[in-house]
């Protein structure tokens, strides 16, 4: 069958490479490489890359029943056409200008859930439509809960694309109160549920005996692929999502490009890979609740048993406004993170806590090796690097985490609070950090810097003055 969906996206593209025309023209700006230079595995990720196959057939909602009116349920209608996709050996299906009601939606192999420009898809905030449970994973544990709005379990090919908009229904009324933060002691907030399914994990309860769907109040994430292969997201704004936006779990070979995220509720995280493999993320604006892209591997006693990294991951040519963080690996990495690739960023916002963010504890164990960050442009942020190993659970716990190999180049700042935030333990010191060709404008506080080895300056400059090693630059101790 034609592949429709592979000849779209590779317009304009040269050669073997899945790299758009623009990113190829921006790297060859770059510092040219060397047999030595880590980002030649950059190039390796991006080779690799398969995009969805998808045939041509197209099956327009419409065309089973549904109804663009903003009034009419079209779960029903939308199922069809996937099952009718399915049953031809798969297609696009289409939702066509209009505002299209509906509850959960699951794809199948090659399926292209493609979204028009001028076409809203508007999931109906009524938990119990996301019923009955399904095997999802929730803050990096395995348990039975509410479906993800757009849901795949162990498929191929597929992709959730177009020009439209997808809006989860959240707001202060809907979703959202069940974070608890106005109400922490209510009886309909997540608190109870998250902390006994936190226990369950530890202790070994087999992931499919933990059930937390009706009455649980853990919200589901938004789009979640689960166990997938060759996945790609393009185009699409999201919008009041209950939970994380983007988030593929224990999956294989994704491309999320030119994607908007809007959402301002708790824990909206705008991508987060979870456990997953050959990830590419470019040309997309997050303007978030919480982080803008977290990379995460699991939590705790969950993460281990799994013990599934995330790897090899690129995010590239994408803006970054409100949230935690731009760049996030954490706190959920008790797998591992490792060969992660930023460059050609724009991170800037009073309410951006900080660009490049590392948070783990003696609880989570795990850890970030080979971060390799460049050509970045942050204009107004509160930390420019924070690495934290304190957060949460701080040292109350036997899992050494190990954060080693983070290289920083050519990152230009107007205005940060604080450049380093970087805290690691006496008996776990961060390891091996080099900051060249940095220009900071502006810093209004001293860094704080506490149990790293070996981080080097080369090319650095802090309110015009050069910063050749740690003595030059203004520290004090964390409070």
């Amino acid at each position: 069958m034609a592949n429709k969906m592979r000849r779209a996206v590779l317009t304009g593209l040269t050669g073997a490479s899945i790299a758009p025309s623009f990113f190829i023209a921006g790297c060859a700006k770059s510092t040219p490489q060397s047999p030595n230079d880590p980002w030649l595995l950059a190039t390796s990720i991006r080779a690799r890359i398969q995009l969805p196959i998808i045939p041509d057939s197209e099956f327009v909602i419409t065309d089973f029943g549904a109804k663009g009116d903003g009034k009419h349920d079209n779960t029903g209608a939308i199922s069809r056409a996937i099952a009718a996709a399915t049953k031809a050996g798969g297609g696009r299906v289409t939702v066509p200008e209009g505002t299209f009601m509906t509850g959960p939606i699951h794809l199948q192999d090659r399926i292209d859930l493609h979204v028009k420009k001028g076409a809203t898809l508007s999931f109906i905030p009524e938990p119990d439509r996301y019923l009955p449970a399904v095997f999802t994973r929730w803050e990096g544990v395995e348990f039975m809960g509410l479906s993800p709005l757009i849901y795949a379990y162990g498929k191929s090919d597929i992709a959730v694309s177009g020009q439209g908009r997808l809006v989860g229904g959240a707001d202060d009324t809907h979703w959202w109160p069940w974070k608890g933060i106005k109400n922490p002691t209510s009886e309909t907030n997540q608190n109870s549920a998250r902390k006994q399914l936190f226990i369950e994990a530890e202790q070994g309860v087999p992931p499919e005996q933990r059930d937390y769907a009706k009455g649980a109040y853990l919200r589901p994430p938004f789009i979640q692929f689960y166990k997938c292969n060759n996945i790609l997201i393009e185009d699409v704004t999201i919008t009041a999502s209950p939970f994380w936006l983007i988030n593929p779990v224990l999956s294989n070979s994704i491309t999320v490009r030119g994607v908007t995220c809007h959402s301002y509720g708790p824990n909206n995280d705008g991508c987060n890979p979870e456990s997953c493999n050959n990830v590419l993320i470019e040309n997309c604006l997050f303007d978030t609740g919480d982080d803008c892209i977290a990379i995460k591997s699991g939590r705790n006693a969950d993460g281990r048993r799994i013990n599934v990294p995330s790897q090899n991951i690129i995010v590239a040519n994408c803006s970054m406004k409100a949230g935690h963080g731009g760049v996030v690996m954490g706190s959920e990495l008790s797998g591992g993170i490792k060969n992660i690739f930023v460059e050609h960023c724009k991170m800037s916002s009073p309410d951006l806590w900080s660009s490049i963010r590392i948070k783990t504890n003696a609880m989570r164990g795990g850890g970030v090796t080979n971060l390799n960050v460049r050509h970045i442009d942050i204009g107004t942020v509160r930390d420019m690097l924070l690495i934290n190993y304190y957060y949460e659970e701080g040292e109350a716990g036997d899992f050494t985490p190990v954060v080693n190999g983070l290289t920083f180049d050519h990152i230009h700042c107007a205005n940060a609070q604080r450049i380093l935030n970087v805290r690691g333990f006496k008996h776990a010191q961060i390891q091996n950090i080099a900051l060249n060709h940095i220009t900071i404008d502006h810093a209004e506080k001293p860094s704080i810097v506490e149990n790293v080895s070996d981080i080097r300056f080369q090319n650095m400059s802090v309110d015009g003055k050069a910063i050749n090693s740690l003595d030059d630059l203004a520290t004090e101790t964390a409070s």
